[in-house]
């Protein structure tokens, strides 16, 4: 199997088809056309291609290569960086960078990307678009706030903004309902599982079926809490290096805060929940990493629930023989 390392741009994609420094690379454009003049260059029996998640800019070539039967490995961009600091790189052009990647492919030998089906896709998109209109609506409210504490306001400022405000409202609204009724329509059963916890409503449960992909890409619990940047740290070195106790917040930070806000959400009616929080409070832990402990307690109790297909009941204790 040859590595092919492909670096992404907006426009254009370079290709390496081979690690070696005098190896030939080509420029296609980040189309669906040049794409498959791409696909016509290489074979799916031989050749596995490797690049970097650079969002939208890499999904159609991903989806294309998929479809037509290639291996593809879509990695994160820190693990190249990394890789590149390790391989002591100094130069860095958009041909070395594909170069960069082939070797990454033929040494760390990744793992092939899992396509999403076409329901995800646009279950992601409808996230995405979501989360920036909240992001607008916020700055907005925000705008009108500062106003008012001027000595007067320009009125067709103010007019402006409180339609743009009740439009950004109405459009969150019906987004949401769409990407629940979505989610509800294609995967029912995880919903109904989903909320069966209470502290996950739908509107979390449906961002947990987006960023797993319906539950199948994890193995186990602590791989999710991994991905979503909620596991601990833990720095050890000598005697004058120890530190322990953050998150490492590397995953999605959007769906990061909404298992924060669940997981105080739970702490009303959830009784492990509860319990977890007000045993690790009576420790002596500060009331953030009570919560974060929660919000991995959630996790754990959604990863069960989907893989072991039963419903949550609240206070369950097993009896094991």
């Amino acid at each position: 199997m040859t590595y092919v390392g492909i670096d992404v741009s907006k426009a254009t994609f370079v290709v390496a088809y081979s690690s070696a420094k005098s190896s030939e690379t080509k420029t296609f454009k980040n189309t669906t056309k040049g794409i498959r003049e791409f696909i016509r260059t290489i074979s799916p029996e031989e050749n596995h291609c490797v690049l970097e998640a650079t969002g939208n800019y890499s999904m159609l070539l991903v989806y294309l290569l998929s479809k037509a039967g290639f291996t593809v490995s879509m990695e994160n961009p820190l693990k190249i960086k990394n890789f590149a600091r390790v391989m002591l790189s100094v130069v860095k052009t958009d041909e070395i960078d594909a170069r960069l990647i082939a070797l990454y492919g033929e040494r760390m030998q990744p793992a092939p990307f899992k396509l999403r089906s076409d329901s995800l896709l646009l279950l992601k998109q409808k996230r995405t678009v979501l989360r920036q209109l909240k992001k607008q609506l916020t700055a907005n409210r925000n705008l009108e706030g500062s106003l008012k504490i001027l000595p007067f306001i320009d009125s067709k400022c103010k007019k402006v903004l409180e339609k743009t405000i009740k439009f950004l409202e109405k459009q969150i609204e019906e987004m949401e309902e769409e990407l629940t009724s979505l989610a509800e329509i294609e995967y029912k059963k995880q919903m109904d599982l989903l909320t069966s916890i209470k502290g996950i409503g739908a509107t979390l449960a449906a961002a947990l079926i987006i960023a797993t992909g319906g539950f199948t890409y994890f193995d186990n619990a602590k791989q999710l809490t991994r991905y979503l940047g909620l596991s601990p740290t833990y720095q050890q070195s000598g005697t004058s290096v120890n530190v322990k106790g953050h998150i490492n917040r590397n995953g999605d930070a959007y769906l990061r805060s909404q298992l924060y806000i669940g997981a105080m959400a739970s702490l009303r009616c959830n009784t492990e929940c509860k319990a977890c929080f007000e045993r690790l409070r009576s420790n002596g832990k500060p009331g953030k990493v009570a919560i974060v402990a929660v919000a991995n307690k959630l996790i754990r109790q959604a990863f069960a629930v989907v893989t072991q297909e039963k419903i949550y009941i609240d206070g369950y204790k097993s009896v094991k023989p």
